[in-house]
């Protein structure tokens, strides 16, 4: 059975220097928990993950993309994490758990280092995983409404001695994190690579669940050429349900290197019953494995066919997503996201329209786009494009016309004053060579018509 390709990272960037917080109160009940075999909110809503996973690790300049898989109407991130042994390790979950509150996503946390142990030979054990996650205890602690903690990716190789010490192993980590006093919900890989084609988590999983003292644990797969056709992807996951035990697609593409995975049933069967799943992944993939990109340089105005797949089409994330109930969205109607075209837009949708730079010396120019919308609130997303010239910073200003207001900002220093906003670079996206493009995400807040301005940009 061959492997799953790993992700290949780039250089890390700047980290995001300035977030603001948007704060929600705490529920009675603790946080993301199983119930009857299903994960439900604390008020006790079943919740449904559909989302995208995001590379974080190897591209954390790459802040923006929380905003735009929102856009997606996604209510899920799966945001790559290094515990140190291959990749970071990432100290950063603070801006990465305000990204995810910020932008209204359930935030599945990932450690990648474990991929594939005992058959890569740098992968990282279960047991480091545990380590890191409880050396990032206080980051986490009062997130169990909408974080999870999926302790490590694809934690066994294919080498059958070292995977059948997966019951054991996942055990004894989910053991570790209860008695560091985590509350949160946990997921679990499978071994094999994540596919568990020798079946030993669907075989354990219920000793496994058991460990668990607070029976808070739900089960992942990865679907990739193992599930290649639709009766293997109903049987599987059929066996969950009959056992009642929780179970979500944590990864799955339309085509592997291993083999072509049935996503049509993989997509059609989760949404009959209930099942969430994870598409993987936004941007950024390497090795030989790029095909599974859903956009094209992490510019989600260039979706690729993937993902205009799995966002776009029938039983795909835009027409099934819904939001957790925790962040003020409706459980039975589905996000108010503008539903861009099937096909590739050349353009932002839903933009106001784009200033004209001037000709010649340095220039620049912005479009403003409402990216997502409810009751009282939005979330904005504005672009700013150098012109035929580098440039070195940039601001940007509009007049709000209907009486809107930025609450909170990422990936620029914004500023208000009555209706008139000015939004400037942070130190690490100013610089823009010559038709570059960057981007800054805010949270209003707006009543009775949510009118878009005309945004100007100046570029120094």
């Amino acid at each position: 059975m061959k492997r799953k390709i790993a992700i290949v990272g780039a250089a890390a960037l700047a980290l995001l220097a300035s977030v603001l917080f948007f704060v929600k109160p705490a529920d009675a009940a603790v946080g993301l928990r199983v119930s009857g075999g299903r994960v439900v909110e604390a008020n006790g809503t079943n919740v449904v993950m559909r989302g995208v996973s995001h590379p974080h690790v190897w591209y954390t300049g790459q802040t923006s993309s929380f905003a735009n898989i929102k856009a997606t109407g996604a209510n899920t991130v799966r945001v790559v994490l290094g515990s140190g042994q291959r990749w970071g390790p990432s100290n950063d979950l603070p801006t990465v758990v305000n990204l995810c509150r910020t932008n209204r996503l359930l935030c599945v946390l990932e450690v990648h280092d474990t991929t594939g142990y005992g058959e890569e030979g740098a992968a990282a054990t279960l047991d480091q995983a545990a380590s890191y996650w409880i050396s990032q205890r206080s980051a986490l602690a009062g997130t169990e409404n909408f974080v999870i903690i999926n302790i490590g990716n694809e934690p066994f190789g294919n080498n059958e001695q070292v995977s059948a010490t997966w019951p054991t192993a996942t055990s004894n980590a989910i053991g570790r994190l209860r008695n560091a006093g985590f509350e949160h919900l946990i997921m679990v890989d499978a071994p094999n690579w994540g596919q568990d084609w020798r079946f030993i988590m669907r075989d354990n999983a219920q000793t496994v669940f058991n460990s668990d003292p607070q029976r808070n644990t739900v089960f992942s797969v990865h679907m990739y050429g193992v599930f290649d056709t639709a009766a293997e992807i109903t049987d599987y996951l059929g066996r969950f349900r009959t056992a009642g035990l929780p179970i979500v697609v944590g990864e799955f593409g339309h085509n592997h290197s291993d083999g072509n995975p049935d996503e049509d049933t993989i997509m059609s069967y989760t949404q009959a019953n209930g099942i969430g799943y994870i598409g993987w992944s936004w941007s950024g993939n390497g090795g030989g494995v790029e095909y599974l990109d859903m956009v094209t340089n992490f510019n989600p105005a260039q979706l690729t066919s993937w993902g205009t797949r799995i966002i776009n089409g029938a039983n795909g994330i835009r027409q099934t997503s819904r939001e957790l109930s925790w962040f003020g969205g409706n459980p039975t109607t589905a996000p108010t996201t503008s539903r861009p075209p099937t096909t590739t837009p050349t353009t932002p949708p839903t933009t106001a329209p784009t200033t004209s730079p001037p000709p010649g010396g340095r220039s620049c120019s912005v479009t403003y786009a409402v990216a997502n919308q409810w009751g009282g609130g939005f979330q904005g997303e504005v672009r700013v494009t150098a012109g035929s010239s580098a440039i070195s910073g940039w601001t940007v200003t509009w007049t709000f016309p209907s009486g809107q207001t930025v609450n909170q900002a990422w990936n620029a220093q914004v500023t208000s004053s009555g209706s008139s906003v000015t939004a400037r670079n942070m130190t690490y996206n100013g610089n823009l060579g010559a038709g570059a493009t960057t981007a800054f995400g805010f949270i209003g807040t707006w009543n009775g018509t949510n009118t878009n301005p005309t945004p100007t940009c100046t570029a120094s």
